[in-house]
């Protein structure tokens, strides 16, 4: 059953309602269209340099999450869910061609000047080739979190759940599905309908973790 389901239009709703869900219906599929969609209001969220810096694998078919099951330790929500998301960031991204290619759109939809372009292209030439990889490795994980939060709070708005998965084996994720070298691990997401509702939890006051003006 492919049912689809149209976003919400409150907010507040979908940040106060959403929930990490690790029991899933399995009757409940996403289409391979509201998957492209959710990944198109995915990649709006805020990046460095505006380099489109993320990258998403998609795995719906049965055999590949047993795979990914084994590796993910077990997590049940990989097999239940219709759809595991792997959200990556692509050390390639830092290159004078994609800055120029994204910046091109730009220009060619009329946000920007060639001379701006010119500009910026010439900007990130000269950054990409004095800031260290690791460095990059370390904005990647951030645009990479941006992203999937931004995917997130989509799907919730669609009324899907998702759950968040850092706990997984990195090694035997990369080796056994061959994730090229450029592309740095970030976290995989679940996505589908729950079969029982996430559970509700606190959190800590806003004065606590919270400073001010510097202040500890």
């Amino acid at each position: 059953m492919e049912k689809k389901i149209k976003p919400s239009a409150n907010f507040y709703d979908v940040i106060n309602e959403r929930r990490s869900v690790r029991k899933y219906d399995p009757s409940v599929k996403v289409s391979d269209e509201e998957i492209k969609e959710l990944i198109g209001e995915t990649i709006l969220a805020p990046n460095a340099h505006n380099l489109n810096t993320w990258r998403f694998m998609v795995f719906k078919e049965a055999a590949l999450k047993e795979r990914l099951h084994k590796i993910a330790l077990g997590q049940r929500q990989v097999l239940e869910a219709p759809v595991v998301i792997a959200v990556f960031g692509d050390l390639n991204a830092y290159s004078i061609e994609n800055s120029e290619r994204i910046n091109q759109k730009a220009v060619d939809a009329g946000f920007m000047t060639k001379e701006v372009k010119a500009k910026i292209d010439n900007s990130m030439d000269d950054f990409s080739g004095h800031v260290s990889e690791q460095m990059k490795r370390e904005w990647l994980m951030l645009d990479s979190g941006l992203a999937a939060m931004q995917f997130i709070l989509a799907a919730k708005a669609r009324g899907y759940d998702t759950v968040p998965m850092i706990g997984y084996d990195v090694e035997a994720f990369r080796n056994e599905f061959k994730i090229p070298e450029n592309l740095v691990d970030g976290l995989l997401i679940a996505v589908g309908k729950a079969k029982e509702p996430g559970y509700p939890t606190v959190r800590l006051e806003v004065d606590e973790v919270t400073y001010w003006n510097g202040k500890f």
